[in-house]
């Protein structure tokens, strides 16, 4: 699987698999134009299964090219475990039961700021939940923020331009709200324990800027579209059903082991089939698990593994190729067409880099974790919760880069000038 042969042929399969993601809206109109083969352009107009696709046709012109035995040895040398965590924290962080207490959580906060109701549990559902997600993990932020959003404002008749905007802040706030601990963005999971970052590195060279870059455009965005926002506030809340303490309880317990453990899939996974079977005995306490959705989003990160571990040959060299100043840059543009992690992993494996070098490494790689689906791995949670809210229940790629622009500029500017 080394071969030069195989490495082009990777590196193009992984080209058009980027591409295909732009292109979803071309596969629903051939649905719809072909009612033949509707099932077909519907999968192919899946997102979140793209990779997943585009990975099987990978190993299978491997197997052709090389041997059989040989592609099944480069999957068995590919590690997992992220898509089994993101699975796992998903199903588990939009129970019914996290998601009262993140909601209770905001709603207590929201009284405390003299703003409209919906305005301030706007602005804290999409400040507060991601930097939650230092703590909880990043998909476990971005499943509660993209449920708690849905709930509260895609009920409502709001516009498309506001639904992208928010889209593109979550995804942007979550990618950089995730950097005030060493181990809840998988960007800063890839190298905090190489170089040596413990969580007061990241507060003081990482969390604090970046923190301020999220309350920022988290106020800034709410201000922009505060006439529509505040037009909602004769929308009803969501209606709670009280949650007995022992239930809540179970939950953090369940969701608190599957983030100590996220390194320990047999742990976890374990974990995971407990709660399935809690959930099981207590259905009254719960709405429906998101099971097809989480299983969507794993699949679309194992392709992404699947494809992305062919890709080191040409990214290397080209981070090898930046300085400190330019690899910032460099590493956000590339986290576009990457995932994040990926290319802060392959920074872990480069021997003598200065720390200055390091540090504009990861904060480019979380800078563009928003700006588009495949760009940081929690992305495609919030994508599979709130594409069904969106026009044709298709999210323009297009429409999310743009949108993802303003907040990824503020980022910028955050960790450039302070």
């Amino acid at each position: 699987m080394d071969s030069t042969a195989v490495q082009w042929m990777a590196a193009i399969i992984f080209a058009i698999a980027v591409a295909h993601t732009f292109s979803t809206k071309f596969f629903e109109r051939l649905a719809h134009n072909d009612p033949r083969h509707a099932g077909a352009w519907h999968l192919l107009a899946e997102v979140e299964a793209v990779f997943g696709f585009w990975a099987f046709v990978m190993i299978a012109i491997a197997a052709v090219m090389v041997t059989p035995k040989a592609a099944v040895e480069y999957l068995d040398t590919r590690n997992f475990t992220e898509p089994m965590f993101v699975f796992a924290i998903m199903v588990v962080a939009a129970s019914r039961a996290v998601l009262h207490m993140a909601r209770r959580l905001v709603e207590t906060l929201a009284g405390f700021v003299p703003l409209p109701g919906a305005l301030s549990y706007y602005i804290l559902t999409l400040s507060v939940v991601p930097l939650l997600g230092s703590f909880i993990t990043e998909p476990a932020a971005m499943t509660l923020g993209a449920l708690m959003l849905r709930e509260r404002f895609a009920a409502a008749t709001v516009s498309q331009k506001l639904k992208y905007a928010t889209l593109g802040l979550l995804f942007v706030n979550v990618s950089i709200g995730g950097v005030l601990t060493p181990y809840a963005a998988p960007p800063v999971l890839m190298v905090a324990g190489k170089w040596n970052w413990d969580i007061f590195y990241m507060l003081t060279h990482f969390g604090w800027k970046m923190a301020l870059a999220v309350s920022i455009n988290a106020v800034v965005t709410a201000f922009v579209f505060r006439k529509e926002l505040s037009a909602l506030d004769a929308v009803a809340d969501v209606p709670s059903a009280s949650m007995p303490f022992a239930v809540l309880a179970v939950h953090i317990v369940f969701l608190a082991g599957i983030v100590t453990f996220a390194h320990h899939p047999a742990v976890f996974m374990g974990l995971f089939l407990f709660f399935m079977g809690f959930a099981t005995a207590y259905p009254q306490y719960q709405d429906r698990l998101i099971l097809r959705e989480g299983l969507m989003v794993a699949f679309f990160l194992a392709g992404l593994v699947v494809l992305g571990g062919q890709q080191a040959w040409w990214l290397e060299p080209l981070l090898h190729s930046m300085n400190a100043d330019t690899v910032y840059f460099g590493a956000t543009a590339l986290t576009a067409i990457t995932d994040n992690a990926a290319l802060t992993y392959l920074g872990s494996q480069v021997e003598g880099l200065s720390e200055e070098f390091k540090r504009a490494l990861l904060a480019g790689a979380i800078t563009g974790g928003g700006l588009t689906v495949i760009a940081n791995a929690p992305n495609p949670a919030g994508y599979a919760i709130l594409r069904g809210q969106f026009e044709g229940g298709v999210i323009s790629p297009l429409g999310l880069l743009v949108a993802a622009a303003p907040p990824t500029l503020t980022a910028i500017l955050a960790f450039r000038l302070l």
